[in-house]
């Protein structure tokens, strides 16, 4: 009998635990189709799986017991890829005309398993380079990661996000 009320109170702490954590699932649709990737696999995986990581480190600020699913259908960074003649890698160009980075993605927000909100969005950084950036100008996705914090503020925690 006592040995039942310790499973029963272990299983109850683990349930309450996963309910308590919150926790960020990204999925990218069909990547070798976006509008501008890095010609090269590995570049390609790269920004990938930075992006993952940016979503995760955001998912932090999300309340005990909320999940967020990601899906992104389409990925346009800022500037062009240019190739060189004398190196294997390419070259990103950002001239801050019409080469802001863009993302299309779908999401939903659960609270412990319940949806709370979801859509789809079109994010866009058309001031990319005239905005104050918060990330090293080293991060060679800085301006994607500006543009998908402003996401995150407005649409998942709600709340509104300063223009500077």
């Amino acid at each position: 009998m006592r040995l039942q009320a310790h499973t029963w109170l272990a299983a109850a702490l683990l349930a309450t635990a996963g309910a308590a954590s919150a926790g960020v699932t990204v999925n990218y649709e069909k990547p070798d189709e976006y509008i501008d990737m890095p010609r090269s696999p590995q570049d390609r995986d790269q920004v990938l799986r930075e992006l993952t990581r940016h979503f995760n480190k955001l998912a932090e600020e999300l309340p005990a017991g909320q999940d967020l699913k990601v899906t992104v259908t389409d990925i346009d960074l800022a500037g062009r890829e240019e190739p060189r003649r004398w190196a294997m890698d390419d070259i990103r160009i950002m001239r801050g005309g019409a080469d802001w980075p863009t993302m299309k993605l779908s999401y939903t927000l659960e609270q412990n398993g319940q949806v709370v909100r979801s859509g789809e969005d079109s994010l866009k950084n058309m001031m990319y380079q005239q905005r104050i950036n918060r990330y090293f100008s080293s991060d060679a996705l800085r301006y994607e990661k500006q543009m998908i914090d402003d996401w995150f503020q407005k649409t998942v925690t709600g709340s509104q996000v300063s223009r500077k």
